[in-house]
């Protein structure tokens, strides 16, 4: 199929999904640094959150919930600084209540993933990440589909714990990317060791190497592993900027190290 890029997305540049086959492997708080520590990096970042049930990256970012706003291309994205070079759309900015349960149909959902996909009036973005729900079921294909429809997307970063049960679940979403063609860009091992507050040491709490394992077994690229740390954590929950608070620590050079290879990758595919 030939893509026409036009649309809300023709100022866009790259376009990458972050993926994984489980629940609580930690993509959206992967997905908020990955989007900082790219916009320190100089780059103009947008978050499309397409969790349509579990929408927390606007908490992480400390956005609100502000008024979503229309122009004549569609939906202003929320921008979470002054100078706009991290612009987010996510289903949490339309709801009423953000205690509400979503309880959608599929069709729904995917009417609603398309309207995201067309609609939001991005602008100018040297890259857009989408963060995705577990899984690989309705969401996902309309993503996709939607997506391949306006724009090339660059390939998928895999998220994965680094316990068996969870590489079982991300292989699974290596099989997903191969049936859709979509290419992929690296797996990631999240929570990888936990970082003692008090001395820095990193203890394997969860085994290690699961994900690196995963990489040599499946061909894929291995990104690098970003170890639990209570100050990333602490971060998350008060919708601080982590890259930007604790620039010597060890979680930031790891998360700063794949973005960058993230970036290598899609400028030098």
């Amino acid at each position: 199929m030939d893509i026409i890029k036009g649309g809300n997305l023709a100022q866009v540049q790259h376009v990458v999904l972050i993926l994984s086959g489980k629940g609580g492997v930690g993509k959206s708080t992967l997905t908020t640094e990955l989007a900082l520590a790219l916009r320190h990096a100089g780059k103009k970042v947008g978050i499309l959150d397409v969790d349509l049930c579990g929408p927390s990256i606007p908490r992480m970012l400390s956005v609100g919930k502000p008024e979503v706003h229309q122009c004549d291309s569609g939906w202003v994205p929320v921008y979470t600084d002054a100078q706009k070079s991290l612009a987010l759309m996510s289903i949490g900015f339309l709801l009423e209540d953000p205690d509400e349960a979503v309880v959608w149909r599929g069709p729904k959902k995917t009417a609603l993933i398309g309207q995201f996909v067309s609609d939001v009036a991005w602008g100018e973005l040297d890259v857009l990440l989408v963060d995705t729900p577990p899984g690989t079921s309705d969401e996902h294909l309309a993503v996709l589909e939607n997506l391949k429809k306006q724009h090339k997307v660059d390939g998928a970063i895999l998220i994965t714990t680094p316990q068996a049960v969870s590489t079982g679940d991300v292989r699974r979403e290596i099989t997903f990317c191969k049936k859709t063609g979509l290419r992929i860009l690296g797996i990631v091992e999240n929570m990888s060791g936990f970082v003692c507050p008090h001395c820095s040491e990193c203890s394997n709490i969860f085994s290690k190497g699961g994900g690196e394992e995963l990489a040599k077994l499946t061909g894929s690229v291995y990104l690098g592993s970003v170890p639990l740390d209570p100050l990333l954590t602490t971060s998350i929950e008060e919708g601080k900027d982590f890259i930007q608070t604790f620039p010597d620590s060890a979680t930031f050079s790891a998360i700063n190290s794949i973005a960058q290879t993230l970036l290598t990758s899609i400028q030098n595919p």
